[in-house]
Formats: C-alpha cells, structure tokens, sequence
C-alpha cells in the first residue's frame, strides 16, 4: 500500500501538559480520556500546526495505560489512513517506552486488535493492571512487556494458597 503525502508530511512528536490539542481530538471524536491531571505523557501525529492523532499514557510506576489513539485522517487520504496514523503513533510510544522507564504497558482495544498485535500486545486478564489503573472505561485489556508476547506473573503476586492444602 503506498502512503499518501499527507501522511509523509505528518510529523510524530510528544506532547506536554495543559495536553490541549490532544484533550481537544479525543472530545471531537468523542472518545474518553483521562482527567489532564492524570496524563503522563501523550504522543501527537501533526500536519504541521494542526493535530491529527493523539495517543495519551496515565502512569503507576513502570506501568502504563495508554489512551487512543484517536485519529482525524486527512479529508483526501485513503481509507487506511486512519490506521497508519494510529501505528505511527503506537510506534512512536514503543520507541520512548523503556526509556521513560515503562516496562508494561496495558490498554484497552477499542476494535484495534490487529494494531495492538501487530505491534507485540496480547489479551491479559484485568487482573493485571495495577491498582492505580483500574476502573477505566472499556472492555477487554491487552498488555505489552518489553515487546513481547512472553507474559508471566510468576513472582509479581504473593502465592495464593491452593483449595485442599
């Protein structure tokens, strides 16, 4: 599939608090987000001073919940714009992931299952997500360590006592 030049043109790039621009995609595309309070951090997808997608991140130590991503394509782009913008930014947030210390990254699918897996993220049950990242809106949770599908709970949980001992 060939990239349209808007899509060349669009310009991949963190995002700082008050998180106006992004905050302002995820209303338009009436999608939740977080309260500003809680971002952590938010990558953005630009066509130069205009926002096109918006991928958000509330932190609990090393990990994270992302947000979106929630995209705007182009009027004129073709119909998978949409998705490239949205792996343009997943991209971008994998890239600074270690980095900025996130380890586990979790999020809900959104009908984007073939983003999520495509990038190294697999199904997890909610009782995964930290504490401080429960309660979020959505169904289903998929999760993603260090861009593998390896996913173990071996030694993150106090062993539970078996039924009959």
């Amino acid at each position: 599939m060939e990239r349209s030049d808007a899509l060349r043109a669009l310009a991949y790039r963190p995002l700082t608090a008050p998180w106006g621009a992004a905050v302002d995609l995820f209303r338009f595309a009436g999608a939740w987000a977080p309260p500003v309070e809680q971002i952590a951090s938010g990558w953005g997808a630009w066509d130069g001073e205009q926002a096109r997608g918006a991928l958000l991140a509330e932190r609990a130590g090393s990990s994270a919940m992302l947000h979106g991503p929630v995209v705007v394509a182009p009027p004129d782009a073709a119909p998978e714009a949409a998705f490239e913008i949205a792996g343009g930014l997943l991209g971008a947030v994998l890239d600074q992931a270690e980095g900025q210390g996130m380890t586990t990254l979790f999020t809900r699918p959104q009908g984007l299952d073939r983003l999520w897996v495509r990038n190294g993220f697999i199904p997890v049950p909610e009782a995964e997500l930290p504490d401080a990242l429960r309660g979020r809106s959505g169904v289903g949770l998929f999760g993603w360590r260090g861009g593998t599908a390896l996913w173990s709970t071996a030694g993150r949980t106090a062993p539970r006592a078996r039924a009959g001992r």
